[in-house]
């Protein structure tokens, strides 16, 4: 075979691929298994011992989460308490201990209902991370000076974070059920142990890595009640349902995200819906504070307020911003319904949340593990992620080199502006170049390392080999083939049988 087949065929082949090792199809992942013995044998016995790739992948993922708990090991020790700068020239800040005080966890307040003194009036994070957070302080003895709590409950807080580290690697190595490797990804990914600990993001990492794989499962009610717990962790989840609906206007699964909706609006109902009542002002603060928060680190945002010679109104930066990403937004909706395959759901939710970061006026470093998992599901090939995490690493150490400049006084210790707007850019840079090579996979299927096994949507669920019922322009239209491509391809089509219906075109 020489290309992908056409919209014409059928539903996806009965034929089960066997699982598909990397080291057989990545270069890259092949040349690093020489370090444990060179590329898997054809004779290698696989899942005939205790040593499942799900918990190899869990073990690993948990080992690197522990490396980044030593990378913060010269803040525990004293710089997160001693010196401005300190904490910043060793790369090892952490909201954690800083807002135990700050947020009046040490003082026994209530989040959202008590009021706190200073600048923040209330606790300005999601209710169930404020919830996270209040559990680890319940757990963290208030004996001792504000120093020893701090460090405990720092501490506590790891560990809870290195249980959802689990739970984001497990749930990503068993949503593509022939691809169980590719969670090396995530628990390799250098960016991600180094901003596992920064603050609290990986609770509803895990709640979205979880909801993917019960997608993948055709669980759309499970998929919707833990979607709607992570966006009442942070905000970002959300906007998963978007290209969801498309996908599923494209295939006709209008039940599957109905029924994923509902779930996901009571889920978040029924945490929130409590503290909305009894402490009005308190919930809103996460929203107001996002609104009225000013051009923050790590936008493009900040390159040109700092090169301009009048600092951005936030009104005007909040009014572009919404503008570009509701233009990503149709983007997004149109590649759906108009690419020659209907593109893989990890795909979508990897470029929705990556608009979301690049249009946004702030990216604090820990972000990146928002996109982890997605990046994995979506573009499995070593070498694009691995310039994608090099860039990301550079920002990180660029953010903090940058404080330590700011904060060292005329010492001037760190980067100075120009670098850190550099630093900026090549984690811009990174995030464009992955958008730009799903964007590839997505208008050329047979470049995707995920169908070559013969596959069409392993996280799909429902969409899994579902025919079209509604495409617009080239889709409607045989797909131009970019690439002679060796291997099994799944029989993918656009009617539902003989007398199905066609897809609609415009």
């Amino acid at each position: 075979m020489c290309g992908m087949p056409s919209a014409e065929t059928t539903r996806a082949s009965v034929h089960e691929p066997d699982p598909v090792p990397p080291t057989k199809e990545d270069p890259v992942a092949a040349a690093g298994s020489e370090l444990f013995g060179g590329p898997l044998g054809r004779r290698a016995l696989t899942g005939t011992s205790w040593w499942t790739p799900v918990r190899v992948v869990a073990l690993v993922a948990i080992g690197m989460f522990a490396l980044g708990m030593v990378q913060k090991l010269p803040c525990y020790d004293g710089a997160w308490f001693f010196g401005a700068s300190s904490q910043y020239t060793h790369a090892c800040y952490s909201d954690i201990p800083h807002l135990y005080q700050g947020r009046g966890f040490a003082d026994g307040l209530v989040p959202y209902f008590d009021k706190l003194e200073g600048d923040m009036e209330y606790l300005e994070y999601p209710v169930l991370t404020g919830v996270f957070m209040e559990v680890a302080a319940w757990l963290t003895p208030g004996s001792g000076s504000i120093q020893d709590q701090e460090q405990v409950y720092w501490m506590v807080n790891a560990g809870m974070l290195m249980a959802c580290t689990a739970v984001i690697a497990v749930c990503v190595t068993r949503t593509h059920r022939r691809r169980p490797w590719d969670g090396l990804l995530v628990a390799l990914a250098p960016a991600f142990a180094l901003t596992a600990t920064i603050n609290w993001d990986l609770l509803a990492v895990a709640l979205t890595a979880a909801a993917m794989l019960m997608w993948s499962r055709s669980r759309p009610l499970a998929f919707g009640v833990l979607l709607g717990l992570a966006t009442a962790a942070k905000l970002y989840p959300v906007l998963l349902l978007g290209p969801l609906l498309v996908l599923c206007w494209r295939a006709g699964r209008w039940r599957a995200f109905g029924t994923g909706l509902l779930g996901a609006a009571g889920a978040w109902l029924v945490v929130n819906l409590p503290v909305m009542l009894l402490a009005p002002e308190g919930w809103s603060k996460f929203y107001t504070f996002s609104q009225e928060r000013g051009v923050d680190f790590g936008s493009f945002w900040l390159i040109l307020s700092q090169r301009g010679d009048t600092a951005l109104d936030t009104d005007t930066v909040n009014t572009w911003a919404s503008v570009l990403m509701l233009l990503s937004c149709a983007g997004v909706a149109a590649l759906t319904l108009a690419a020659p395959r209907r593109p893989r759901f990890a795909q979508l939710a990897f470029l929705i949340v990556a608009a979301f970061i690049l249009t946004n006026k702030v990216y604090s470093p820990q972000y990146v593990l928002w996109l982890v998992p997605l990046a994995v599901l979506a573009r499995p090939k070593w070498r694009d992620f691995l310039i994608w995490q090099a860039c990301e690493v550079a920002y990180f150490l660029g953010i903090w080199m940058y404080l330590a400049y700011t904060t060292s006084g005329d010492a001037h210790k760190g980067l100075p502006q120009e670098g850190y707007q550099l630093a900026i850019a090549v984690h811009l840079l990174g995030t464009l170049y992955l958008c730009a090579v799903i964007v590839r996979d997505i208008l050329m299927p047979e470049r995707d390392v995920v169908r070559r096994s013969g596959e069409d949507d392993p996280s799909g669920g429902v969409l899994d080999g579902a025919p079209d019922v509604f495409v617009v322009g080239p889709a409607a239209r045989p797909p131009r083939h970019a690439a002679h491509l060796d291997g099994p391809y799944v029989e993918w089509g656009a009617r539902e049988g003989a007398g199905g219906r066609e897809p609609g075109s415009l």
